[in-house]
């Protein structure tokens, strides 16, 4: 296994359909707390969500991009991109 970031921004003025879809997509995450590391939402410069960050273990890129592919968010068109990368934690409660 190894980490992987998801990073994934909203589209512009999306705060409404993020709102509207969060439990959905608490819940749906909350089904990988065994491999998750942590996620939260990225912020804008007024505070108001607009993006995901989340740090998996997975055993493939894939695996990561399955589990976004199935996000209600994704499924709700909140992303205006997503990127994954794997990850190698050196320093701090990750290392």
């Amino acid at each position: 296994m190894a980490l992987y970031v998801l990073v994934c921004r909203d589209k512009p003025d999306s705060l409404d359909l993020r709102l509207a879809t969060r439990s959905e997509h608490l819940a749906y995450a909350g089904r990988f707390s065994d491999r998750m590391k942590l996620a939260g939402p990225i912020l804008d410069a007024a505070g108001d969500m607009a993006g995901s960050l989340l740090i998996f273990e997975f055993d493939s890129a894939d695996q990561a991009w399955a589990f976004n592919r199935n996000d209600p968010y994704t499924q709700a068109g909140l992303f205006a991109d997503v990127e994954v990368f794997p990850f190698k934690a050196t320093l701090g409660a990750l290392a």
